[in-house]
């Protein structure tokens, strides 16, 4: 990838990635985390403050891992299971509830089928390897 589309997958990246992290996880990470606690009891996790915790942090870390492009893939598979999950627990509500985790998890999936790209850490690192 060279060039305006790597701009471009930059960008997506480092957007989509922030606004997970900071749209969506930091409240979950520094707030009372036990009403999405409860609602991850409601769709039958066991262990919903366990799986609460991974969520948010799924959502945090993983949004700003994906953003700098630092272990893109693993934190693009971690975050893109929790748009799934997500997805799944608006699958009965209107299409405007379903939106945001269709969209995160569309990117998610292009960030761990494309990887960071040139224009990340990841990049960085395996050219300082080399």
């Amino acid at each position: 990838m060279t060039g305006r589309g790597a701009v471009g997958w930059t960008l997506v990246r480092v957007v989509f990635g922030l606004t997970l992290a900071f749209g969506h996880g930091l409240g979950k990470v520094t707030g009372d985390i036990s009403g999405f606690a409860e609602g991850v009891a409601k769709i039958g996790f066991p262990a919903p403050m366990f799986f609460a915790w991974c969520a948010a942090l799924a959502e945090f870390l993983g949004g700003i891992a994906v953003a700098l492009g630092l272990l893109t893939r693993p934190a693009a598979l971690f975050a893109g299971f929790t748009m799934l999950v997500a997805l799944f627990r608006h699958r009965a509500d209107p299409f405007g509830k379903m939106e945001m985790s269709i969209l995160f998890l569309t990117v998610m999936v292009a960030a761990l089928l494309i990887g960071g790209g040139p224009f990340s850490l990841d990049a960085l690192l395996r050219r300082k390897k080399a």
